[in-house]
């Protein structure tokens, strides 16, 4: 595999490995050879099934790296791969040579445009000199003024979108999939802030395909994650795979191909149920989530003409005059409808425009049993948060344990999970908790029990009361582990949406939100203390941080939220929550210290007509021998049916929303490209990632009345804001 081949091997007995041997070493070589050439045929009709030591590969794609402006060779294997694909689309899926040449040009093409972008010196990726030599004599077939990025995502995309996964195709489907997301990985040698200077041929091209080209490739992406389609078993004739525990050239390198023997045994053989078992099931959402959340900046035209002399202008300026596109991946999802309703506005019209059309039942479904999975949780993330028809399939739907129980059973499991995880799947929960009837319609479903929950037996206990616990149960671990106030923020919002349609609060929910309170207080209070000991130490001078009065501030806020939310359900649905009565009652002397409280009094003040009118009617009650707790809910009870809200002071119902921020692909390109390198479809050089930080410590900020969360190992910025409406 040397840079200039010995000799051609024109015997008819030459080995297999001979044959190799010298169209690699010759496709890596000095020598140029023209787009027309046979030499192409013979190279993409080699059975990739021979092995090369690791060392050997990487000289390849060195010799390459170092060859490839004078041959041109990556860019005329490209152009060679978009010809047999547009031949595969011309078969209409049935079998034939061109498969099979395919198969090969995306291996090779694989392999070496990975190194070319890992190794690439800027992230402008001129090494990959994308365009033909002006000397090159042009095929009839090729179009000079197209570019070949271009050329070769349309014709990938083509295919994706327009040929059905079949026993015959699903190979091929793959390893476009795996292709396109290592083309797209020039995203990870940008910096983590999108800029108008960064260059991303591949997905840049993707971006500007037509919009029925885009929703074909949408919807098949969605059918793939829907049917979720098994490797067929007829894979394993391609002995590349599956020849023992030694791997071959291509795995050595870490290619799309090299994944796939690996992909199919680490499936089968898992038992920790999270995501789906086929290796096109997950690339086909990996792509998916990498489509829609990228968006490109650009530099508006106004900036263009306000250059300075020489022609430039700094970094600074560039960013201020800049904007980010649209993406027609993004707007494909957020408009997809259901297929079995026909899209009608207010008036009654049908829209005309072309839709992606999506079975909701099926996607629902597929959603409730993957959501152990990361990238299903931010899919679900990112269809409640764009697409309207399908927030609204899912609030009607009657049976929202489907997704809820998966949620909260992952909340449940926080330690294991990834606080950008955490905050998907609570965020989640708040655009749910937006809607009156989704809070009313968890109170109505009860659970016959909830095995994963350990700490109590948890039987015959509402989804909602559920819900409440897990929320509450987060927020303590927040408390000691994640210390990260957003996430306080987000599951006290959640609280506050619910708290009015609270409807028999089950014993322990309505405990642990008494508790709620007094572990916020216990913070609140040790803050207090620290600044009331500065204080007396200074002698009145200013010396309390800036930090300590803000920290001290937002658990001022948070109590009150608590109280507020305490107050919604005693004033909104007292006579349907006796066991949230008792649980005030039985802890009432945690509020004692706060009666005077300038920020809590108003609030609390509620709380003691409660306190007042059901501690007058227990003391007017004779009682032979002790109160059991039993005797002293029968009171409650009896005494809620009586209860007609006197002297209750009424306050502005909160109503918390969520809003994505107005940039958040400064969150989510970096988080998306986590994913990929999570689940191992390829690897990736880890100090050639600009994109994210690789594992150092994490830093928290917060800002004003928005917090941002940066977590340095790419875990970064907020998702959002919570407004009060």
């Amino acid at each position: 595999m040397g840079s200039v081949p010995s000799t051609p091997l024109k015997s008819g007995n030459a080995r297999p490995q001979d044959t190799a041997e010298y169209l690699i070493g010759t496709f890596v070589g000095e020598k140029s050879f023209p787009i027309s050439s046979d030499f192409w045929q013979k190279l993409l009709e080699l059975p990739l099934d021979l092995r090369w030591p690791a060392h050997r590969v990487l000289q390849a794609c060195e010799l390459l790296a170092q060859n490839n402006q004078y041959t041109r060779h990556l860019a005329k294997i490209l152009i060679h791969l978009s010809w047999c694909l547009q031949e595969c689309i011309s078969a209409s899926g049935a079998p034939s040579g061109a498969y099979d040449k395919a198969i090969n040009a995306v291996y090779i093409s694989s392999v070496f445009l990975k190194h070319l972008i890992e190794s690439a010196k800027s992230n402008d990726i001129e090494e990959l000199y994308l365009f033909l030599d002006e000397k090159e004599p042009i095929p009839k077939n090729f179009i000079q003024d197209e570019s070949i990025e271009n050329l070769v995502m349309h014709t990938v995309l083509s295919f994706i979108g327009s040929v059905d996964v079949s026993p015959n195709t699903y190979l091929l489907h793959l390893e476009l999939l795996n292709f396109m997301l290592i083309a797209m990985s020039t995203q990870l040698l940008c910096g983590p802030s999108p800029g108008p200077k960064d260059v991303n041929p591949f997905i840049d091209a993707a971006i500007v395909q037509d919009s029925s080209l885009v929703n074909l490739v949408v919807h098949k992406l969605l059918l793939n994650y829907i049917s979720q389609p098994g490797m067929p078993f007829k894979s394993s004739s391609y002995s590349i795979f599956y020849e023992g525990s030694q791997p071959s050239v291509l795995q050595r390198v870490g290619s799309a191909a090299a994944n796939f023997v690996l992909l199919p045994l680490s499936y089968l053989g898992s038992s920790r149920g999270e995501g789906s078992r086929s290796p096109l099931v997950d690339c086909s959402l990996l792509v998916l989530l990498v489509l829609i959340h990228y968006h490109k900046c650009v530099v508006s035209n106004e900036s263009m003409t306000d250059l300075s002399v020489d022609g430039h202008t700094s970094d600074s300026l560039l960013k201020e005059n800049t904007y980010f596109s649209d993406n027609p991946y993004c707007k494909a999802l957020e408009n997809a409808t259901d297929f079995e309703f026909d899209r009608i506005d207010v008036e009654g019209n049908a829209h005309t425009d072309p839709v992606v059309r999506l079975p909701f039942a099926s996607l629902f479904d597929t959603l409730g049993m993957c959501l152990a999975d990361e990238a299903a949780v931010l899919l679900l993330y990112s269809l409640l948060q764009g697409n309207s028809d399908f927030l609204e399939y899912v609030l009607v739907r009657t049976d929202l344990d489907t997704l809820l129980i998966p949620i909260l059973e992952a909340l449940y499991d926080a330690p294991r999970k990834t606080p950008n995880q955490i905050y998907m799947l609570l965020i989640i929960l708040l655009i749910l908790s937006q809607d009156s009837s989704f809070n009313a319609s968890t109170h109505k479903l009860i659970l016959p029990g909830v095995p994963w929950y350990k700490e109590r037996l948890l039987h015959q206990t509402s989804l909602g009361s559920l819900m409440v616990i897990i929320l509450i149960r987060t927020v303590q671990y927040n408390l000691s582990k994640l210390r990260d106030v957003y996430l306080h923020t987000t599951c006290l919002a959640t609280l506050a949406n619910m708290a009015p349609h609270v409807h028999r609060l089950s014993s322990y929910a309505s405990q642990r939100l008494v508790s709620l309170f007094y572990m916020l207080s216990r913070k609140y209070n040790k803050l207090a203390e620290l600044r009331d000991d500065r204080m007396r130490l200074a002698k009145g001078s200013n010396s309390l941080t800036e930090d300590m009065l803000t920290e001290l501030h937002i658990y001022t806020d948070f109590l009150r939220l608590v109280l507020e939310i305490l107050n919604a359900i005693l004033t909104h649905a007292l006579p349907r929550n006796p066991e949230v009565v008792y649980a005030i009652m039985h802890r009432q002397e945690v509020f004692q210290p706060f009666k005077h409280h300038p920020r809590f009094n108003e609030l609390l003040e509620n709380i003691y007509t409660v306190l007042d009118f059901f501690n007058s009617r227990m003391d007017a009650q004779t009682m032979d021998g002790e109160w059991s707790v039993e005797k002293v809910l029968q009171v409650i009870v009896i005494n809620c049916r009586s209860w007609r809200g006197e002297g209750m002071k009424m306050f502005t119902q909160l109503r918390f929303t969520y809003e994505q921020e107005s940039h958040p692909e400064e969150f989510f390109i970096p988080y998306v490209w986590q994913l990929v390198l999570s689940r191992c479809i390829f690897s990736f050089n880890s100090g050639a990632i600009n994109l994210f930080p690789v594992d150092p410590p994490v830093e928290i900020q917060e800002n004003d009345g928005m917090v941002s969360s940066k977590h340095q190992n790419g875990e970064l910025s907020v998702h959002g804001l919570l407004l009060d409406a």
